[in-house]
């Protein structure tokens, strides 16, 4: 459920979480997560981002399906993101269509403020809302391939909560700032893999979730 209320001349986004039904859960096979582990861009490497998918899936009635985050990794053993999500089509839990396919996903997708939604069907401060929380952890190219280089683009692979390091975000809104303001996956770095640096810069520590099956 989607509200805006009025205060003065500002309009402020209110997030109302309403509990889907079943069977809108059941269908679901994308989402943006609605809160991150709470320790920055530390999600516990790729099996703890996956496990927070997964739990906050079976939270809202989706724990049926197998659910994957969407971020790569890099070094030995590295994964692109694009590899970890299965095939497609994907939808939200209203039933929107995001992308039917990899390619449709990465390249002329239905990823919106208004169509990505997180688990429970609510919207995420983006843009011109205090806060701002659009930054979106990835890792990745606008391919959906690991960030390549010698600088940390996954703040470790997603196992530190530093000041330092770095990881690739995007920007679920589709606009901002960085080298690729409109992309959904691979706008800019952040500054620092902290929870406090996250949201300085305009994140929470969020991250996509896609059911494989």
């Amino acid at each position: 459920m989607r509200t805006i209320k009025m205060l003065g001349a500002v309009a402020l986004l209110a997030l109302v979480s309403v509990s889907p039904s079943e069977g809108q859960a059941a269908d679901m096979t994308f989402f943006l997560t609605s809160e991150g582990p709470g320790d920055g861009a530390n999600l516990g490497g790729l099996a703890g981002a996956d496990a927070h998918c997964q739990s906050l899936a079976a939270a809202v009635g989706a724990g049926s399906r197998t659910w994957r985050a969407y971020l790569s990794t890099t070094g030995t053993g590295g994964e692109n993101a694009r590899d970890r999500i299965g095939q497609g089509p994907w939808q939200n839990i209203a039933g929107d269509v995001v992308a039917t396919s990899l390619d449709t996903l990465h390249y002329e997708n239905n990823l919106t403020k208004e169509t990505v939604l997180n688990e429970q069907g609510g919207m995420t401060p983006g843009r011109g809302d205090d806060p701002n929380q659009h930054d979106i952890l990835t890792g990745s190219y606008l391919d959906g391939t690991a960030v390549s280089g010698s600088d940390d683009t996954t703040c470790r692979n997603w196992t530190s909560n530093a000041a330092d390091g770095s990881g690739m975000v995007g920007h679920f809104d589709r606009t901002g700032g960085g080298p690729n303001p409109n992309s959904w996956n691979s706008a800019h770095g952040s500054r620092g893999c902290g929870q406090a640096n996250l949201q300085a810069t305009g994140g929470n520590g969020y991250f996509y979730c896609f059911a494989i099956d």
